[in-house]
This record gives structure tokens, C-alpha cells and sequence, in this order.
């Protein structure tokens, strides 16, 4: 059954009716669908279009029709329905006949799209915190196990100075924090009830739009009807949220990349997560990591395809408002399963310990620690920096590190270098040297996980 058939003299053409028919994409939305339904039965009770037991009973059939068809999908598919809504409201008159047709009573599509999609965004959003949660427990317990763990830390891709894994694990707990705060703030932004009004204008009907609000699990409603039916605002802002995370796990990915390479191989995935080539039997590649940086881009063309479908429409409601949930739904559904994917990365990865700390030692990146003993010798930075340079420059003409040089060769290019410079050239004293709040010191890197500990334990609690 049409929900807008009367005006019309002549059926729909065939085309047509499949080109605008949106079951396809829209079913995911029964659930929510179905919880907006039972909410506005209960307000018809209000102004008196439902009583009491007509009410009971078009919920209880609204829940049965759920939990019959929430797990067959294939049925609602195949129907001829327009779309979920029109779907469900058909199976409600199969079901308890005339009484089913009063659920629309002052309700409008646009309206009931509109709040449809801010309670579908409010539960994926919880389930997308819940596992930014449990990538950040695994990046901790990442963190916990390396705090002793020296690697590389690059700028330019070029060795730079040396950190520690756990040090790396806490950059991206913090990144993913900042992903969490910005889901919390879109779900803020959700927590406004459209419904009550109606296509564009509000309701003709004496309905308490704030009671209808709380009954859905809103904060509130909205506070202008025309903007209401037509705002897709907070797609955008979960699809913004999801971008940034997505970019966050992309980075992630291609330093993993990075690190398992032949080239620098202090990292080795697991044989679970990877996969061979079809000609080159040695081959071993990170294909799960080259996924999860290839969907960021799909996550992205989400974004972008919401933002120029919304650019030019006029107020208010639009058939155009059809195509946002297929980028809604894909950008979402992406960014959970990378979400799942990362850590399944970093549960199976291990460390070659040896050949990371070699590595941090082959590129000189203790000649910023050279650099800053000479200047509590009484040297200005600006001419340590160049000492240092020129050390460095002898060092890989003897072909060794800087702590391996005579100190017959550092005198040579400062006089005021003593003994005691050795102390400070070993990778730990680089370390330990950086005990400032957000340094990566053991004794700063403790009080990063003991504070990140309290924080998840919090959230959880």
C-alpha cells in the first residue's frame, strides 16, 4: 500500500516505482522505525485517536513485528513495500486490521525520517565509542608490555630520536581519545527529537513534543519544524568524526606498514593477518593494513558525497534526503569494522627488540643529546648543533656510532667535551633525559598509563 497514493489517478510506472523505492538501503532503520512508532501511539493517546488498549495493542504488534522479522530480512526485502516505514505500517494493518491505519494520524514521513535516523545514529554511535574503548584497552596493554622497548622515532620517515613502543602505543591512545570526545559531542548534537513536526510546519495536533522526546530517549526537541524535517547535520558530524578516526587509523596502519618492511623489520605480523603472493612464494604482505588505509578513502568519499548532496537544496524536505543513508550506513559500517580490525593488528604483532634498539642506535639520534651537553658546558645551542653535525659526519666516516668515538676524536671538535659526555649518549640516558609531562621517561611514561588506566576504568565503571 502507497502512503501517498490518493491524489493520484495512474498507477506508478514499473520503473519508476523501483527507481524510488528505498528497502533496500532503509530497512537497517526497523528497529528505530518501530520505537518511533510506539512513542507517537502513545502520544495519539493524548489527544485522544488511541485508547488504552487500542494503544497496547499496536505496540505489542509493532515488537512482534520486530522480533519476527529483525533476524529475516530477506522477507522485508522481497516485499513490494516503498519503503521500511511504509513496510512496517502494511504489516501493522495485515496484523490488527483498521486500528493499524490511525498510527499515521499527524505524523509525517519527513518528520519520522528525520527521527528515524537520529535514534539509528545514536545506537551505532554507542557501539562505535564501545570500540574505540576496546582499541585503547589493547594499545595499553600493548603499552604495558614495551615500556623497555626502545624503537626509532622517525620525523620526514628519517630516524630521528629514540622512543619507546609504549611510548608509540600512548601517541595513538590519545588519538583515539580525541575520537571518542568527538563521538560524545555528536551524540550531544543527536539528542534533539524531530518528531511532532509533521512535513514542514509542525502539527495541527495538541501534542507535548517534549514528552514525546523523553519517550524516545531524547534530551529535548527541536525548535523549528522547517529545519527539523530537512536537518542532516549530524550525518555530517558522525561522518566528520569517522573521517578523522579513520585518518587516525590509517596513519597507524602505514607506520605498522613502515615497521614490518623488509627494509626496517623490527616488527613481524602475524601469518593470520597476512597474506602471500600468487608468483612469489617468499612473500609475506601486511594486505589487512593496506585494507584499512585503502577504506579511509571510502569513509572519506562518505563525507564528501553528504556534504555536496546537502549543498544545494533548498528548504525543506527533499527527495534527495533518499540517497544520505547509503553513505551514512557505509561510512559507518567501515569505520567499526577497522576499528575491529587494528586491534586484531596489534594483538598479533610481535617485536624483534634487538634489531629495533639497532636501529635507533644506526641513526645517530643521540646527536641531539651531544648537542645539549654541550651547552651546559657553556657552548650556544647554535654552535653545539654544528659540533654535533660534524661529530656525526665523523662518526660515519669511522663507521660507527657516536659513543664508540675516542675521546680523542670529540676533543678534536670541542675541547670542552669530557669523560662524562658518555653518560649521555646511551639510548636509556636520551630517554630518561625527556622527563617532562608528555616525555617519554620511564617515569612519565608510568604516569601516563597509571592515569590512562584510571580513565578507561572510569569509562567502564
Amino acid at each position: 500500500m502507497s502512503l501517498w497514493g490518493g491524489r493520484f489517478t495512474k498507477l506508478t510506472h514499473a520503473k519508476f516505482k523501483k527507481f524510488n523505492n528505498s528497502l533496500n538501503v532503509d530497512y537497517r532503520l526497523i528497529k528505530d522505525d518501530i520505537k518511533s512508532s510506539i512513542a507517537w501511539s502513545k502520544i495519539l493517546i493524548d489527544i485522544q485517536i488511541l485508547t488504552d488498549k487500542e494503544q497496547k495493542l499496536i505496540e505489542q504488534t509493532l515488537q512482534w513485528i520486530l522480533q519476527q522479522y529483525i533476524n529475516d530480512i530477506n522477507i522485508i526485502l522481497t516485499s513490494d513495500a516503498e519503503d521500511i516505514h511504509s513496510w512496517i505500517e502494511t504489516m501493522l494493518i495485515n496484523k490488527i486490521g483498521e486500528l493499524g491505519k490511525k498510527i499515521y494520524t499527524g505524523r509525517s514521513r519527513n518528520e519520522q525520517i528525520a527521527t528515524n535516523l537520529k535514534l539509528w545514529c545514536k545506537r551505532k554511535s554507542k557501539i562505535i565509542l564501545k570500540k574505540i574503548i576496546q582499541l585503547q584497552h589493547i594499545f595499553l596493554h600493548q603499552a604495558c608490555l614495551h615500556q623497555n622497548t626502545i624503537i626509532p622515532g622517525y620525523t620526514h620517515l628519517q630516524r630521528a630520536q629514540p622512543i619507546t613502543f609504549s611510548y608509540w602505543c600512548l601517541a595513538y591512545i590519545e588519538m583515539l581519545e580525541r575520537d571518542r570526545l568527538r563521538v560524545l559531542d555528536t551524540i550531544k548534537h543527536l539528542n534533539l527529537s524531530p518528531l511532532g513536526s509533521g512535513a514542514i510546519a509542525g502539527t495541527s495536533w495538541n501534542i507535548d513534543r517534549k514528552k514525546l522526546a523523553l519517550l524516545m530517549g531524547f534530551s529535548d526537541c527541536t525548535n523549528n519544524a522547517l529545519d527539523s524535517v530537512s536537518d542532516r547535520d549530524f550525518i555530517i558530524d558522525i561522518l566528520s568524526a569517522a573521517s578523522i578516526s579513520m585518518m587516525h587509523l590509517s596513519r597507524f596502519s602505514e607506520d605498522l606498514i613502515f615497521y614490518s618492511s623488509g627494509e626496517v623489520n623490527f616488527i613481524e605480523l602475524s601469518d593470520s593477518i597476512t597474506s602471500g603472493s600468487s608468483l612469489m612464494p617468499q612473500k609475506k604482505n601486511p594486505d589487512i593494513l593496506e585494507l584499512i588505509r585503502g577504506k579511509c578513502s571510502g569513509v572519506y568519499g562518505s563525507l564528501c558525497s553528504i556534504l555536496i548532496l546537502l549543498k544545494g537544496l533548498p528548504l525543506s524536505y527533499n527527495k534527495d534526503f533518499q540517497e544520505d543513508k547509503k553513505y551514512l550506513f557505509q561510512g559507518l559500517d567501515i569505520w567499526e569494522d577497522c576499528l575491529d580490525m587494528s586491534g586484531i593488528v596489534l594483538n598479533n604483532i610481535q617485536l624483534n627488540e634487538v634489531r629495533a634498539n639497532k636501529l635507533a642506535q644506526e641513526g645517530y639520534s643521540n646527536a641531539t643529546e651531544l648537542a645539549d651537553y654541550l651547552v651546559r658546558k657553556g657552548i650556544s645551542f647554535r654552535d653545539a648543533h654544528h659540533i654535533s653535525g660534524n661529530i656525526v659526519v665523523e662518526a660515519i666516516r669511522q663507521n660507527k656510532y657516536i659513543e664508540e668515538l675516542d675521546l680523542l676524536v670529540l676533543t678534536k671538535y670541542c675541547k670542552v667535551i669530557e669523560q662524562d659526555v658518555y653518560q649521555f649518549l646511551t639510548l636509556e640516558s636520551c630517554l630518561e633525559k625527556k622527563d617532562v609531562i608528555g616525555g617519554v621517561s620511564k617515569r612519565q611514561i608510568k604516569n601516563s598509563l597509571d592515569f590512562i588506566k584510571k580513565r578507561l576504568y572510569c569509562l567502564e565503571s
